[in-house]
């Protein structure tokens, strides 16, 4: 299970490509890849080169502070960490949430859910599922999408922000809301307001079901390019409710090794460190989690959409369950291991939040107006729930001065980050021969990455036209090839 592919008897003699910056992503990485004479892959490693330091900076914090601050870590997924501070910090401060409270915040989960994954999938995925990865630079971006498909782009930014409007009438802004707070909520949801995404929200079900369809049928075109696209075996973890429902906002977690069988099973999360440890490696900011019980070398995992929707035994709303049977029995079961099988898995749980969506406005507890709970005063809290792009843990300690102390987050992403690794090791073992470099190769390398939809630095979704350029040397140093993208994604030797 090891994403290292094997040691060079020769390592002096292999040569090296680096892909620096990463573009398309949010933050500072780079990838690198070693080949030898015959130009077989010998090694593929997804650098993170930067720090953040939120864990340091929120010592010293009153507690209360930390849900507004802790979203900052991203612009496109603060719901996120707003909701995992608040779960952490309802167990320092005691609180058993009132329904309206857990409502409310499912409410508001369910809206990032759904803009999320509309604008990764509609924006930045879509061009390279609908034109093809090494289609030409020019038309393969949103504005091409806009231009050759403009209802699918409307579409895509409508759902988007709907999911934003639900975000804005629970937390109070669309983006860096201040709705949660420990031990509930702070803003009711006006009669007015909850009538007003009653009037769309069936709209977005059919939109979402029509999502699912667009990708299933892209998968029926290209069956055997996406089945293979950077296919790699993998356990994988993700929180299930107690009936082993998809539960996207609480529940316990259950990992699955590559074959399908429990590792461990409805565990309960606010002992995450049991099961889970971090691994670091001297070439990436990014730590490397493993399953206890397995080890660093074979214990690693994937999180996410495609590890959530074959996890779970059933998704609780009847259009994305039916969906997902659809996914899982699709050409005998293989379309739900391939990576590529992200997106598929990421529009049944973008038609499921618009569903869930659906089913709270309709909940007489949702304008309910009890939204805090206090009970007996704790030092340790932790948060987990199921952000867009995966399992996300939020851990802190609190001092009898009110004072965090201690702070560990592992974003989607961490987890993800030796997923990502063996995903493009595995895509340059397919496109890349070592002997030319085209702008085509190094989108698949990019696509391959865009599986996950990574926050590098937890503020993922950026469009960034960044600038990259890929070397192609021998062991001595002597440039074979070279090519630049500048930052209107042209490319040149």
């Amino acid at each position: 299970m090891t994403f290292e592919l094997e040691t060079a008897t020769h390592p002096e003699n292999l040569k090296r490509i680096a892909i620096e910056p990463v573009s398309r992503v949010e933050g500072h990485g780079k990838v690198t890849i070693l080949l030898d004479e015959d130009h077989k892959v010998h090694q593929v490693r997804l650098h993170i080169v930067e720090f953040r330091g939120f864990e340091k900076f929120i010592q010293g914090r009153p507690y209360w502070e930390v849900p507004v601050m802790v979203q900052r870590l991203c612009g496109i997924c603060p719901v996120s960490h707003h909701l995992a501070a608040s779960k952490a910090l309802d167990m320092v401060v005691g609180a058993k949430l009132t329904p309206t409270a857990e409502k409310l915040r499912r409410l508001m989960h369910a809206g990032q859910i759904l803009q999320s994954h509309a604008l990764h999938f509609f924006h930045l995925s879509s061009p390279d599922l609908i034109f093809g990865f090494g289609s030409a630079v020019a038309e393969r971006n949103v504005v091409g999408i806009a231009a050759a498909y403009p209802e699918v782009a409307k579409k895509g930014v409508l759902l988007r922000k709907f999911g934003q409007e639900v975000i804005r009438h629970t937390a109070g802004k669309r983006v860096h809301g201040t709705g949660s707070v420990p031990g509930g909520v702070n803003k009711a949801l006006t009669l007015e307001e909850r009538d007003l995404l009653l009037k769309d929200i069936y709209q977005m079900v059919v939109w979402g079901r029509e999502a699912v369809q667009m990708i299933r049928g892209l998968f029926e075109k290209n069956l055997a390019e996406y089945n293979a696209f950077g296919r790699f075996r993998s356990h994988s973890m993700s929180l299930v409710r107690a009936d082993g429902a998809l539960d996207l906002y609480h529940g316990g977690l259950r990992a699955r090794d590559a074959d399908g069988k429990l590792i461990f099973d409805h565990f309960n999360y606010e002992h995450y460190w049991e099961v889970i440890s971090e691994d670091v490696k001297p070439w990436s900011y990014m730590k490397f989690p493993f399953m206890k019980s397995l080890g660093p070398d074979e214990g690693w995992y994937r999180v996410g959409p495609l590890a959530r929707v074959t996890n779970c035994d059933f998704i609780p709303t009847p259009l994305a369950d039916r969906e997902r049977e659809i996914f899982l029995a699709y050409d005998a079961g293989r379309v739900s291991g391939a990576t590529l099988g992200y997106h598929w898995a990421r529009m049944i749980e973008m038609l499921h939040a618009a569903e869930t969506i659906k089913d709270l406005l309709h909940d007489e507890d949702i304008l309910g107006t009890d939204l805090m709970a206090r009970g007996e005063r704790a030092q340790r809290g932790v948060g987990v729930i199921e952000a867009p792009r995966g399992t996300l843990i939020h851990h802190y300690r609190v001092n009898e001065d009110d004072q965090v102390v201690r702070a560990n987050l592992i974003v989607s992403t961490t987890h993800n980050n030796q997923a990502m690794n063996e995903a493009i090791r595995q895509v340059a073992k397919q496109y890349l021969d070592g002997k030319k470099i085209t702008e085509g190769l190094l989108n698949h390398i990019e696509v391959a990455i865009r599986c996950f939809d990574p926050c590098l630095s937890c503020a993922t979704h950026a469009l960034g036209r960044m600038p990259l350029e890929v070397s192609l040397e021998d062991a001595e140093g002597k440039l074979l090839d070279r090519m630049v993208k500048d930052e209107h994604g042209v490319c040149s030797e």
